[in-house]
């Protein structure tokens, strides 16, 4: 599961971009975005943690990475 804090993620509309986003790098990731604490969570498919917060950020917002609990 990667993880991440999208603070400027505060509508449907932007939880619509950003899983739009993240699939159209892994078609078969599974994205879960909650508005209310700003978190996204994916399970990807291909992608890396890399590449799944580029494509949220081509998509205008600015995650950021939450580190994996130990």
């Amino acid at each position: 599961m990667i993880a991440f804090e999208v603070q400027d993620m505060t509508c449907g509309h932007c939880v619509s971009a950003i899983t739009k986003a993240v699939l159209g790098v892994d078609p078969a990731a599974r994205v879960n975005a909650d508005l209310a604490t700003h978190r996204v969570e994916i399970q990807p498919g291909t992608a890396d943690a890399a590449a799944l917060g580029h494509a949220i950020s081509e998509a205008g917002f600015t995650p950021a990475a939450i580190p994996r609990a130990a």
